[in-house]
């Protein structure tokens, strides 16, 4: 089987690493993306069998993986639905689905592509931070699936099989409103608290005396990489913006709490919040599921 991964970062390149170190030879991983420094990294790190271009990724690969920003998968999508024939699988990689099905939703070759979202990913970026092993134990979100043929579903999953991941099915205006209250805000809060501090804290030293590793745990995030992220709340900025009212909402009946000090009040707040305990209890009884 040959694969094409288009993007070489580092979903891409966690992706391309994996399928061809483990496979042992049975899969030919072939890369794809327009950034040299990145074609050259993964060539040097042995990420992928050969670059090649869009086109012969077209014509050669029995499976295009598409793992650029999200603002950018639409375009490049559509040009790829342009030039495949029926036998081959494309499936994307993006952390927002409705806008870019909505895209292709008229294609002749919709049936072709599957759209999919693999829930990983690190702080960092670009060919050097592909890993093995990202994806083990992970979910992989499907939207749209009846869209799809059942044998570029049955492809696409036994990727996401392959790389250790379990499968749900979702429509694509559920994923992205979910989305965006459990992952897009998450980073939203980073990028705020990093931020803050900065602003508030001008002796960097001191920052790094006093930071416990709660505060380093929730600052990683901000670390993510802007042009990534920029794009996914692009993609996502209704959902987003709805989430970051309630966020925003809470945080000002937090601060009342704090003005007036009202002791009560706050611990009250504080046993609330501790029921994400059961949620949190639910993610970890699905990973080992």
């Amino acid at each position: 089987m040959k694969i094409g991964v288009v993007g070489l970062g580092l979903i891409g390149g966690s992706i391309a690493k994996e399928l061809k170190l483990r496979s042992f030879g049975s899969i030919e991983v072939f890369g794809v993306d327009n950034n040299p420094e990145h074609s050259q990294k993964a060539s040097d790190l042995d990420l992928v069998n050969g670059i090649i271009d869009l086109d012969s990724a077209c014509q050669q690969c029995d499976v295009i993986i598409v793992a650029v920003p999200v603002n950018i998968i639409e375009r490049i999508l559509l040009q790829i639905l342009d030039k495949i024939d029926d036998n081959v699988t494309v499936f994307d990689v993006g952390s927002t689905k409705k806008e870019i099905c909505n895209a292709v939703k008229s294609h002749k070759m919709r049936r072709r592509f599957v759209a999919s979202h693999p829930l990983a990913g690190t702080e960092r970026s670009g060919p050097e931070a592909a890993l093995i092993n990202l994806f083990n134990g992970k979910k992989n979100i499907i939207c749209e699936e009846k869209f799809s043929d059942k044998d570029a579903i049955d492809n696409t999953m036994k990727i996401f099989d392959f790389l250790g991941m379990k499968s749900y099915f979702l429509s694509a205006d559920e994923h992205d409103k979910h989305m965006a209250y459990v992952s897009h805000l998450s980073h939203v809060t980073s990028f705020a608290l990093s931020q803050t501090v900065l602003d508030i804290e001008k002796d960097e030293k001191q920052i790094f005396n006093l930071a416990s590793t709660g505060f380093a745990t929730t600052a990683r995030l901000a670390k993510c990489n802007p042009v990534t992220w920029a794009a996914i709340f692009e993609k996502n900025s209704t959902y987003l913006s709805e989430a970051l009212g309630v966020y925003i909402q809470k945080m000002t009946e937090f601060k009342k709490l704090v003005d007036s000090v009202d002791v009560k009040g706050i611990h009250s707040s504080i046993v609330e919040a501790n029921e994400i305990t059961r949620v949190l209890k639910g993610i970890e009884l699905n990973k080992t599921s």
